[in-house]
């Protein structure tokens, strides 16, 4: 009985002990347990980012020279020849097309005949001239004779006069029956071939000078206010990795009736030999002077009668309650100016609900 009794207390003692331990663990457990779930407690951020307040337009467009003449002989005639071809360079008085001379070449000579015919008389009248002058003097003529001798040399005067210029513009004319390239250039088109019969001022050749350059685009009437007053650049679309600087030039006083758009040229005075004629190009539009805002989801503001704030998350899971400088409410962001910095994460829900002391973990989606 008695070895029985000392059995029996011996398990009773290990069986609380048991218990006890027991008990001890769990409560630690069910410590870790809650402990856990304060920190793993999920949220959803945005990240800030500062922009300009106007996001940038582009618009694709093509390069083209700032002055292309269309150039033609300033005389009629028949093509004899064309010199130059698409794509050639040319120089300044380079020869690129001719007319047929014979024509002309008979006008000049037509005047030169005219010419000595006019000095011939001229020498007559001037000699009846003086001759009438010395009888009146003599009294041996009237006024009225003397008149008329004056009246014929002032005529054949006039008439040497004519004939000089006749010689002069034949000449110009023979001259003008070779086009010459006024500017160093580029052909860009040929619009003429030998025994064509051409007018004058009748488009032959069509030269682009080198220089300054320029991207074309067609501007939508609600941004014209910023092509003239902001910042534009221009990138190639061969590479896009280099800008070039843009500056409005001009821009058409009326929209074109079928796009309803307005032609604008800016000019690239940065453009290297890379920026060749005819290249696709996208021009970017921005505002001059603009304020940085960032767009955050309105369901993060946090406002309970104070300054408006946000929860900022940082690396090791704290959050932190920063008041903001909102500048405008739209349908579902809001525009802040300043408060948090960039890149800062922003709890976006449930914000109302969100224990600073809470430890919080950043997941990209809360359906799980």
């Amino acid at each position: 009985m008695f070895t029985r009794s000392i059995f029996s207390s011996y398990y009773r003692l290990l069986a609380g002990a048991t218990l006890a331990f027991l008990a001890v663990t769990l409560a630690g457990c069910n410590d870790k347990v809650a402990e856990k779930a304060v920190r793993s407690r999920p949220v959803l951020v945005a990240t800030a980012h500062y922009e300009a307040e106007a996001p940038e337009r582009s618009f694709v467009g093509t390069i083209k020279p700032r002055i292309e003449a269309d150039m033609g002989f300033r005389v009629p005639g028949k093509v004899a020849k064309r010199l130059v071809e698409v794509g050639q360079t040319v120089d300044v008085g380079q020869p690129l097309a001719t007319l047929d001379e014979v024509d002309l070449k008979l006008q000049a000579e037509q005047a030169d005949a005219e010419l000595h015919a006019a000095t011939g008389v001229l020498a007559q009248a001037a000699a009846a001239e003086t001759r009438a002058k010395d009888l009146r003097v003599k009294g041996w003529t009237t006024d009225a004779q003397l008149d008329q001798a004056k009246a014929a040399a002032d005529e054949a005067r006039a008439r040497l006069n004519r004939a000089e210029r006749s010689v002069d513009l034949t000449k110009n004319s023979l001259a003008y029956a070779t086009l010459l390239a006024d500017s160093r250039g580029v052909v860009t088109a040929t619009l003429v071939e030998p025994g064509q019969v051409v007018a004058s001022g009748q488009t032959a050749i069509r030269v682009a000078r080198f220089g300054e350059k320029e991207a074309v685009v067609a501007i939508p009437e609600t941004l014209v206010g910023r092509a003239k007053e902001g910042t534009a650049t221009v990138t190639l679309w061969s590479e896009p990795d280099k800008k070039y600087a843009a500056k409005l030039r001009e821009i058409a006083p009326s929209a074109d009736p079928a796009t309803r758009t307005y032609l604008a040229k800016f000019s690239l005075p940065g453009a290297d030999d890379r920026v060749s004629l005819g290249m696709t190009a996208t021009l970017t539009l921005a505002d001059a002077a603009t304020q940085r805002v960032a767009r955050l989801p309105l369901s993060a503001l946090f406002n309970e009668g104070g300054d408006p704030s946000f929860y900022v998350v940082d690396d090791r899971g704290d959050v932190t309650l920063k008041p903001v400088t909102v500048k405008a409410f739209e349908s579902s962001d809001v525009v802040v100016t300043g408060g948090v910095d960039e890149g800062a994460k922003v709890v976006a829900l449930g914000v109302q609900k969100l224990d600073p002391s809470q430890k919080v973990r950043v997941v990209s989606s809360l359906s799980f």
